[in-house]
């Protein structure tokens, strides 16, 4: 992998290295010249030049789905991920085990299904927290075992200003206690001498919040939402085109900081033998992306570059889509995989690479308490399918949620017009009194979700199969949210929610008006 070195001479005057003037320049040179050595190696004759364990780097976002260049999303220009997707793999059918943040990065950290380690209720309370079972081990630990310095990096630039501006995440967010440190040093300068490494990076412009408001202003050509394709259960309304236009925004400010950090990999002179892998922690956080079982809410991008210095790992094919189907977990142990590192015990995650490779017929997911509002669903997904297991039907999919409701403006929006009978036959679906018990869906023909098949005649041996192999997922794997939280843990979290968000939704309901007719529930 090549990357320019930034020429602080070429600065524009009077504007800091690190605006998005010069960070352009980065990114741009970088996504031409690793083309044009991608284009020039030769898949045959690969050798291992540096080291029998490669070097290992996660580039995660947060709260985000496959919307990039590389996966065909209109109005998006990702120049750097889609130079690795160019020549690495892309995986287009790769899901979480869950739609939301800790209980993702649980099982996403472990290789475990958050369900079968207790980690998946969202948000839980200090000191509510237990420690994982005895023969369940972090991601770090199973590579520091093998060697390998880890590192969640904090620290990218040299100059603490670009840093500031970068704003690297520390984010852990798991749903367990852990003694000790889960990683090495925060700081890329430690890198180069501590190979093999694990380094670990995130962004979270894609997470709604002060980098997503801001990431307009770091990119030269930001959507119009007057352009952008919106899904169908959503009104075509100005607000949620432009929150749509700003999702898009957010994205392409992801893909400028991961040019920023590649760059400084080249200037460290570890790109020839380390490993870069793109992902997110689950999907979009959209009305009916995240905290939901559906694509929306669990479809990330998986991009995984392999470069020169480092042998091709068994089906692994240089600048090739792959739409095998690809759990979180999965994502977990084929990264241990790469570094030679993988151990199947204490893990339920398998490699899709590698010598131990496994091919899997079906992807498993898990939703239970998000914030405060308690549900229990289950999904399982094929390439043709996905059936939905809503065991609380009689709780709506609109339950009261203080983060949802505060942060997403076109969740208020639709409210306000299915009160008025405007919202449309397609986005009143998720405004319905209770959910159906079953939800299943052809994601072929539908790819968004939203034409149930579960009281179709035609799909009878389907919804058989799918509830059956459910049903066995949840008990081999000892699905914990089979047993019913205490209700006052959902309440103590209502109340520490609301003392926070009450003044907000004040505001709120004085300039947009009222949402919720029957008023926001008290905890």
């Amino acid at each position: 992998m090549l990357m320019t070195r930034f020429n602080h001479s070429e600065m524009v005057i009077g504007v800091p290295w690190f605006s998005k003037h010069n960070l352009r320049r980065i990114w741009l040179a970088f996504a031409t010249l690793l083309i044009a050595a991608c284009q020039a190696s030769s898949e045959g004759d690969v050798k291992s030049q540096i080291s029998e364990q490669p070097n290992i780097l996660w580039v995660m976002s947060e709260d985000m789905g496959p919307e990039l260049g590389a996966y065909g999303t209109p109005q998006v220009k990702s120049p750097v991920i889609d130079a690795l997707a160019k020549d690495g793999m892309v995986f287009e059918q790769a899901f979480t085990t869950a739609p939301i943040c800790s209980i993702s990065r649980s099982a996403l950290y472990t290789g475990m299904y958050q369900t079968s380690i207790g980690a998946h209720q969202h948000r839980t309370l200090k000191g509510d927290k237990r420690p994982l079972p005895v023969n369940v081990a972090l991601l770090t630990d199973h590579f520091r075992k093998a060697g390998y310095f880890t590192a969640l990096l904090t620290k990218v630039s040299k100059d603490e200003a670009a840093n500031t501006w970068l704003n690297p995440r520390a984010k852990t967010d798991w749903n367990f206690t852990y003694e000790g440190e889960p990683y090495d040093s925060n700081n890329i300068a430690d890198l180069k001498d501590n190979q093999p490494f694990f380094a670990h990076v995130q962004f979270a412009e894609t997470h709604r919040g002060r980098d997503w408001e801001d990431a307009i202003n770091k990119i030269d050509h930001p959507a119009e939402p007057e352009k952008v394709d919106i899904p169908p259960y959503y009104p075509d309304h100005p607000i949620v085109r432009e929150d749509w236009a700003d999702y898009l925004n957010a994205v392409m400010a992801f893909d400028l900081k991961t040019g920023i950090v590649l760059e400084r990999l080249k200037e460290e002179g570890l790109t020839d033998n380390t490993i870069v892998i793109v992902l997110s922690d689950h999907g979009r956080a959209m009305v009916r992306g995240k905290q939901w079982l559906y694509d929306s809410g669990l479809h990330i991008p998986l991009i995984i570059y392999v470069p020169e210095g480092v042998e091709l790992p068994y089906g692994f094919k240089r600048g090739s889509r792959s739409k095998q189907l690809v759990s979180g977990i999965d994502i977990t142990a084929t990264t241990l995989a790469l570094g030679g590192a993988y151990n199947a015990d204490g893990m339920q995650g398998r490699p899709f690479l590698g010598g131990e490779a496994q091919v899997q017929d079906y992807v498993y997911a898990a939703r239970d308490r998000a914030d405060e509002t308690s549900d229990y669903m289950r999904t399982v997904r094929s390439d043709k399918f996905r059936y939905i297991k809503n065991f609380y039907p009689d709780r709506p999919y609109t339950q009261f949620n203080a983060y949802k409701e505060t942060e997403y403006a076109p969740y208020r929006l639709m409210f306000r017009l299915y009160n008025a009978g405007m919202l449309g036959p397609i986005p009143s679906l998720f405004f319905a009194d209770r959910k159906p018990e079953e939800e299943l869906f052809d994601v072929v023909k539908d790819p968004h979700n939203v034409k149930n098949l579960a009281n179709d005649p035609a799909y009878t041996g389907v919804l058989a199969d799918m509830r059956g192999r459910l049903a066995d997922w949840q008990e081999e794997t000892g699905d914990m949210g089979r047993v019913p939280e205490d209700p006052a843990v959902a309440i103590a979290i209502s109340k520490k929610g609301m003392k926070k968000r009450r003044p907000q939704i004040a505001e709120l309901e004085a300039n947009e008006g009222v949402w919720r007719p029957d008023g926001i529930p008290t905890p």
